[in-house]
């Protein structure tokens, strides 16, 4: 699996990350599994298609040591389609950003 990770959390940082992932995302039925939305102006053009797919998603799994932010694309509709894929170099660079944006606001220093 393709995946952004931050590793050597704190236990501060771990419980601040897991106060942003369940204000911002979706939680999953995976305990430290979260499900954040892509913007669907980044939507492939595959993805764009596929309305009964939507909306589209990536996981953060969350550990007391690390998150990892998933590059793959999924539908929360369906498990297996077409329009399922990893991320291209947009939606790539909004996972990252996002990761980003969610250590500066949360003030972790990594």
């Amino acid at each position: 699996m393709k995946q952004y990770v931050i590793d050597q959390l704190r236990e501060a940082d771990y419980d601040k990350i897991l106060g942003f992932l369940q204000k911002n995302a979706d939680a999953s039925e995976f305990g430290d599994v979260f499900w954040v939305r892509l913007p669907a102006d980044l939507y492939t053009d595959v993805q764009k298609e596929h309305e009964k797919c939507r909306p589209f998603c990536f996981a953060v799994n969350l550990s007391p040591k690390q998150a990892a932010f998933e590059m793959l694309v999924r539908s929360r509709q369906v498990l297996r389609c077409s329009c399922i894929a990893y991320a291209d170099a947009r939606q790539r660079d909004y996972i990252i950003d996002y990761a980003d944006r969610m250590l500066d606001e949360l003030k972790i220093k990594i």
